[in-house]
């Protein structure tokens, strides 16, 4: 480019750069858009999609982080809950992508690492359509809503509002913070999902009474709760917070139809918390009745995929319910990939990165079948069902014969001879699991 006249290079500069913005803007590294290999349901919908962010505040509630034993009483104040929302937008070609940004904890005794991720969605851009379903979303026990964009950006381009909840967890030193959390999980859930239910359908955004609820890890643990399934007495939580408080919200409790969202249409928990915990019991998933999706890898060291995911799959007796498994896979099923600030360090990498399976695959599977699922029981849409009802539980036991004409990046129909599940493409549905059960009648 050296040897070209000024006037050209500084054109053929200002294309490149040009070039290069539109590709960011176009969201072309935001997690949220799949690649090449991603089956049928995962690329992003027809939608722009905006991004807001407000503050809700859920009055006189215990806190447990000031709390002190020898005062006896817990002590109440207003719990401040930042909520990230994507919805369905009009955006010109042109407009300003978000990058989101939020901290981690790093391996003690060190600080919070920060970290970005890019995105596709505009900040504050003008909303288009009217009454679409409410997808309410509960990150883990200390992660942040930035690293679910790759989850809540898709669905809000598929025709969801999607709100993801900062839940800000108490430190990992703090001994308050994990029974804080317990608590809180299902109480900011079902505030969250109330508040907006209200205030969106008063605007025509959405329609109050098609709710799903998605939660990842702690999150898993609170959707459950907040999806109906009722805590136990003589279980781990209860000894876990005070019991000046704790008796409200178990069986029975004064208080714990407070934890319940109405309107739910279905459940997804992402490697759910809860099952080492005894938190339900043997029969409390039993009073969930919408809808289920578990997602888990079935060597889970963190909340353990026996007593978890697969447990729940068989407590869950009165809700349609499937459990997708990723053989091998471990707990870091709920955020996107790790970004370069978080490569340094193998504790910060693996709040990311699973060791067996590439995350790229991992979010473009449960994109798939999220987006299946939610199509199929919140927007009642039958013909997502050949998705969901696969021939072969086993993935790697189904069959696409070699005299089959398609093309090498066909999607299987799942009919007839081929068994390969339904929108994943020849020799790119391997190393999972897709149970599936109806509710009891």
């Amino acid at each position: 480019m050296t040897n070209l006249p000024l006037a050209l290079r500084l054109t053929l500069l200002l294309s490149l750069t040009t070039a290069a913005g539109a590709a960011f803007a176009a969201g072309n590294n935001a997690p949220s858009q799949p690649g090449v290999d991603a089956p049928e349901l995962a690329p992003l919908g027809q939608f722009d999609v905006g991004v807001k962010t407000v503050v809700l505040v859920d009055r006189d509630q215990w806190d447990l982080r000031t709390y002190d034993p020898k005062m006896g009483a817990v002590p109440r104040r207003d719990r401040v809950l930042t909520v990230d929302i994507w919805y369905p937008a009009k955006i010109a070609a042109r407009a300003l992508r978000e990058t989101y940004s939020a901290t981690l904890p790093a391996e003690p005794p060190a600080g919070a690492v920060r970290f970005t991720v890019p995105g596709m969605a505009v900040r504050n851009a003008r909303a288009a359509g009217s009454r679409f379903p409410l997808v309410i979303v509960s990150h883990g026990f200390h992660n942040a809503t930035a690293g679910m964009s790759w989850l809540t950006e898709n669905l809000a381009s598929k025709g969801y509002v999607v709100a993801a909840i900062r839940h800000e967890d108490l430190g990992y030193a703090d001994p308050k913070g994990f029974p804080h959390a317990l608590l809180r999980r299902p109480l900011d859930i079902a505030f969250v999902a109330g508040e907006l239910q209200r205030t969106l359908a008063a605007v025509g955004q959405i329609d109050p009474a098609r709710t799903a609820l998605i939660g990842y890890s702690m999150g898993g643990y609170g959707v459950l709760t907040a999806a109906g399934g009722v805590l136990q007495p003589q279980g781990a939580v209860p000894k876990l917070i005070p019991s000046t408080i704790v008796g409200s919200y178990v069986r029975g409790g004064a208080l714990s139809a407070s934890l319940r969202v109405s309107g739910v249409k279905a459940v997804v928990a992402i490697a759910p918390a809860g099952g080492s915990l005894a938190a339900w019991g043997q029969d409390g998933l039993g009073a969930i009745t919408a809808p289920l999706l578990l997602i888990a890898g079935d060597v889970d060291r963190t909340v353990d995929y026996q007593s978890g995911a697969r447990a729940f799959f068989d407590m869950a007796t009165n809700s349609h319910r499937y459990l997708l498994t990723f053989k091998g896979g471990g707990h870091a099923l709920g955020l996107g990939p790790v970004p370069p600030e978080m490569q340094h360090s193998l504790w910060d990498h693996d709040w990311f990165e699973d060791p067996v399976w590439r995350k790229e695959r991992i979010i473009s599977i449960s994109l798939h079948m999220i987006t299946a699922f939610l199509d199929r029981h919140v927007k009642d849409d039958a013909s997502r069902d050949a998705y969901l009802n696969v021939a072969v539980a086993e993935s790697s036991q189904a069959r696409w014969p070699t005299t089959a004409a398609a093309p090498y990046d066909a999607y299987s129909p799942g009919t007839a001879d081929i068994t390969v599940w339904k929108g994943f493409q020849r020799g790119h549905a391997e190393g999972l699991e897709l149970l599936q059960a109806k509710a009891a009648p």
